[in-house]
């Protein structure tokens, strides 16, 4: 009735809000075939269909009105829900990249807020956690704009990327996000927050086992939980195994709030492999034991007799080292303890040799003296 082209009564305007809601409603039903169809009609006949890149850097160049760069977000973001449903990354990345190309225009807060919400969710999914962060927090911004309820589920995602992403920067430090922090449907995300920051693994566990504040009841946040979960553990085993080059696998189950022995294994074999800790795990005596690094060298916890390159500033810590490094035929000096106690051994025998000749010198030399002893 109302087709710009074919219509009876033709009237832009009306065609294209209808064929959106239309396209909404389409969406909410899951019509996946019929929404695609309306959006390549929106496109179409909004002449948006037509896309004009530079030469030199592929950067979409766009003269259009106020009124066209309005509508092209609001069917990107239609778009943008469709492939996101669809599960095709690729599609949704590149319509989620022209999207924040497009200027001018005013389209509404709910709109942008949309695009950068389903665009967040992109970002976690590809395990971009910095980007998702900001995308959150563009998002949360917008439905605040708005005045939409939605802020607050925004704003749990963006906690959830700060905290997945280990940032050491608290969301609710933010001005925007500060008068939500104890906000009742908030309130469980704030202590969740400070628990992950502070590594208080057993408040940490309890939230999420207890469901406080319903934190689990969102679907997107439970896709994600493990891994987070994943992520405390990994801080949290960190800073245990810190002070130690040694230390049992059962231990470290306990204070990662009685985890099982296989779990503390993967993720030590992950911290190994991330570089973030230099050892070893000894499955057969179950415990952790870390390298220790002494001058240039790094030796296991258990190597016997480790080189010591270590100088303490002494006459006695330098020929020491100097020995240590001879393959000849001198004595090889393992510490500097070691060398004192031959020192104390030279000198003893040395004592010894000069009592001895001072014996010997002192007969001959009653001898020499003595004519009765030297006629016999």
């Amino acid at each position: 009735l109302f087709h710009p082209q074919h219509g009876t009564c033709p009237n832009e305007r009306l065609w294209f809000k209808t064929n959106l809601k239309y396209g909404q409603l389409l969406y909410e039903n899951n019509e996946t075939l019929k929404l695609q169809t309306v959006i390549r009609d929106l496109l179409d006949v909004s002449g948006l269909n037509q896309q004009q890149y530079s030469s030199s850097g592929g950067v979409e160049k766009r003269s259009m009105s106020s009124s066209s760069s309005t509508h092209l977000m609001e069917i990107y973001a239609l778009q943008i829900q469709l492939f996101s449903r669809l599960k095709d990354t690729k599609a949704l990345r590149e319509i989620f990249a022209k999207a924040m190309r497009v200027q001018g225009g005013i389209p509404h807060p709910r709109t942008l807020a949309l695009i950068q919400e389903l665009g967040g969710k992109m970002h976690m999914a590809s395990k971009e956690y910095d980007a998702a962060c900001t995308t959150f927090f563009q998002a949360f911004k917008c439905y605040d704009e708005a005045g939409d309820s939605k802020r607050l589920r925004c704003l749990k995602y963006l906690v959830l990327a700060t905290m997945l992403d280990a940032s050491s920067i608290n969301p609710f430090d933010s001005q925007e996000v500060r008068p939500y922090k104890n906000d009742p449907e908030i309130i469980a995300m704030t202590n969740l927050v400070d628990a992950f920051h502070s590594n208080d693994i057993r408040t940490f566990d309890r939230i999420l086992d207890r469901n406080e504040g319903r934190v689990m009841d969102d679907e997107f946040i439970r896709e994600y939980v493990s891994e987070l979960r994943r992520t405390i553990r990994k801080q949290v085993l960190l800073q245990v195994v810190q002070p130690y080059t040694r230390i049992s696998l059962k231990a470290l189950a306990v204070e990662l709030n009685d985890i099982s022995i296989k779990e503390i294994e993967t993720l030590l074999v992950s911290l190994i492999l991330d570089g973030e800790i230099d050892g070893k795990i000894d499955q057969v005596k179950g415990i952790l034991e870390k390298s220790v690094k002494i001058g240039k060298r790094s030796h296991a916890a258990d190597d016997p007799q480790p080189m010591q390159t270590t100088t303490v500033g002494s006459m006695g810590s330098n020929r020491a080292h100097k020995m240590s490094q001879r393959r000849g035929n001198t004595i090889n000096i393992r510490t500097i303890d070691a060398m004192e106690d031959l020192m104390k051994k030279l000198q003893s025998l040395t004592s010894g040799v000069i009592y001895s000749v001072n014996q010997i010198d002192d007969k001959f030399l009653k001898y020499e003296s003595t004519p009765s002893l030297r006629g016999a």
